[in-house]
């Protein structure tokens, strides 16, 4: 889905809500319609009322719960994402499920909030979401995510043998092969062994992967 602004002629943001929680639903209307330039056009209490006024209302934005009775929040967005309906998807659940928040952003939704987060900044995603923006994560999700990979590149590192290690900070000095083995007093053959186990363990497949990989990953401070 092209990055173009979704909002209508009179400027502003039509939403359609999607939540099967009526006090929910009327909590959120009465926080968005607080500002001038969104109007909560329609209201879904099921997955299967949603795909409907999607079609009927041509809302701009869709903020969708994950939670939805008869058809979930996920399949919602993989269908329209499928009839490549123009509405931008943004969603808003109480959940903050991997399956949940990779599989909707998969779809091409424009983000993924949890219903935690602060009321301004709802109103502010559906607002970047309706002029073209992409990528509105929580912070809850957005710290959970970091502190996978920080995990995940830890794990990498510590697969790497003390020998490889030194190697590739090598390698992060741009050094050739014969130069980092005259530097480590071993063979030439031995250096490319050791770089071959480096791609490996690192799942990279290049030189330059490598020394950004060793640069990126505060190797180089040493």
């Amino acid at each position: 889905m092209p990055n173009e602004d979704r909002t209508s002629r009179d400027g502003a943001i039509r939403v359609l809500l999607a939540d099967d929680h009526p006090v929910v639903r009327g909590g959120i209307r009465g926080m968005l319609e607080e500002a001038d330039d969104i109007t909560v056009v329609g209201e879904a209490e099921s997955g299967t009322r949603a795909l409907e006024l999607v079609e009927e209302l041509s809302p701009d934005v869709l903020l969708l719960d994950m939670e939805m009775p008869e058809v979930p929040g996920l399949e919602v967005a993989r269908r329209l994402a499928e009839r490549e309906a123009s509405v931008r998807i943004l969603a808003l659940s109480a959940y903050d499920d991997d399956e949940y928040i990779f599989g909707l952003l998969d779809t091409g939704a424009s983000g993924y909030l949890t219903k935690d987060e602060a009321p301004y900044i709802i109103v502010e995603a559906v607002r970047g979401v309706a002029h073209g923006e992409e990528g509105w994560i929580s912070r809850r999700i957005a710290d959970k995510m970091v502190r996978r990979r920080r995990l995940s590149l830890e794990r990498q590192s510590a697969e790497l043998s003390p020998r490889e290690l030194e190697v590739l900070q090598h390698v992060g000095r741009g050094e050739t092969n014969p130069e980092i083995a005259e530097q480590l007093f071993i063979s030439e053959g031995t250096v490319k062994n050791h770089v071959s186990h480096i791609y490996e363990k690192l799942g990279i497949r290049t030189r330059a992967e490598a020394v950004a990989w060793a640069w990126e990953h505060g190797m180089m401070a040493e």
